[in-house]
């Protein structure tokens, strides 16, 4: 596997370590970690993220 392009979420806390770390696989799916618990990555398509993140806004999913 490439290796990844990880990026510090603007949505992170400053550099306590409290970090959410973002990249994109070149099959298009989207890798999250924790800064502390770098070897746990989720995996979710764009659609799928984006149907999780309105679904914790309280919102409807997507779909």
């Amino acid at each position: 596997m490439p290796e990844l392009h990880w990026q510090k979420s603007t949505f992170s806390s400053g550099p306590q370590g409290e970090c959410l770390n973002v990249a994109v696989a070149p099959d298009g799916t989207i890798r999250l970690r924790e800064s502390d618990a770098p070897r746990t990555v989720l995996i979710a398509t764009p659609h799928g993220l984006a149907a999780l993140l309105e679904d914790i806004k309280g919102g409807t999913p997507h779909g």
